[in-house]
């Protein structure tokens, strides 16, 4: 028997590879990735407080909604209280959606990163032709908002084709988000070339813990904790990234947002100058530069 492989990466044991720092001689990279996303009324899809009835479902709908109208401006509030930055994972329809939102982000410096049209879609199940023209359609979406180019990428849903790294490389992406294999950069081989993949969680995010698994707001920041305490005693002996994957809908209700700044504060505190509280694109930008197998 043989089994398939994505032959993007080899394997390689963390704790086999080459030290280095993070700037400053920093040990823990921290990064918010802050879902910025937009639903189609009455199809696509979607995440579910409840279990949906008939379309429209307004109940859903609304939900979500309320995310981008309430959740995420008090996200960022907090974000501004605490002076962290974020990475803004940016549906490209957001800006006509939600007018001004993006651009509270973008105002703060943020870092604005593609998600692709809008979450009520995955680009996945495309053939190569059409993934190629979402991805293009939200790159220039983007690139004519914020002046620049996006330099990474989380597919919505985190939904990928076999050619979704060649197609973002041939892109001009820099990074993608949507492989949570590491804890650490891993390079990925690409038809031209190489693409950097930046660690993106599965397991410390709102979406599989708060709506997949149940869990509520107090436990998902326990979690928060519980990961930060041992990534931080753990990084004295390796460098490690730990991402924190939030989205207004879930982590903005206020009933969460009180759990979300507690976990924030004690890992401010807790961690001290041994963390780099940072951005994705900062990550891939630095670990590109003067990583061990870097560019």
């Amino acid at each position: 028997m043989r089994l398939n492989h994505h032959n993007r990466y080899p394997y390689s044991a963390i704790t086999t590879r080459p030290d280095f720092d993070w700037p400053d001689g920093r040990r823990l990279a921290v990064y918010l990735g802050m879902n910025l996303e937009v639903f189609s009324f009455g199809d696509g899809l979607g995440a579910e407080l409840a279990p949906g009835g008939p379309q429209p479902d307004v109940l859903n709908y609304g939900w979500r909604d309320y995310g981008n109208r309430v959740g995420a401006p008090r996200m960022l509030e907090l974000f501004d209280r605490l002076e962290l930055p974020c990475t803004a994972l940016v549906n490209a329809m957001a800006y006509d959606e939600a007018p001004g939102l993006v651009e509270a982000f973008r105002a703060r410096g943020d870092e604005i990163a593609g998600h692709g049209r809008t979450n009520a879609e995955r680009q996945g199940v495309l053939p190569e032709a059409g993934e190629a023209a979402l991805i293009a359609e939200a790159t220039a979406a983007l690139t004519a908002r914020e002046g620049a180019a996006p330099k990474g990428w989380l597919g919505p849903w985190i939904s990928q084709s076999a050619l979704t790294p060649d197609l973002l490389q041939e892109a001009g992406y820099d990074y993608l988000l949507d492989w949570c294999h590491d804890d650490q950069p891993v390079w990925m081989k690409t038809r031209n070339g190489r693409i950097l993949s930046v660690p993106y969680p599965q397991e410390i995010n709102d979406i599989p813990q708060i709506v997949g698994r149940k869990r509520e707001g107090a436990e998902f920041a326990d979690m928060m904790i519980d990961a930060f305490d041992v990534m931080l005693a753990e990084s004295a002996r390796r460098p490690l990234v730990m991402g924190i994957a939030l989205h207004g809908y879930i982590m903005g209700q206020p009933h969460r947002l009180k759990h979300l700044e507690r976990a924030l504060r004690y890992m401010q505190t807790a961690g001290g100058d041994t963390v780099w509280w940072t951005t994705a694109g900062a990550i891939s930008d630095w670990y590109r530069e003067r990583g061990p197998d870097g560019a």
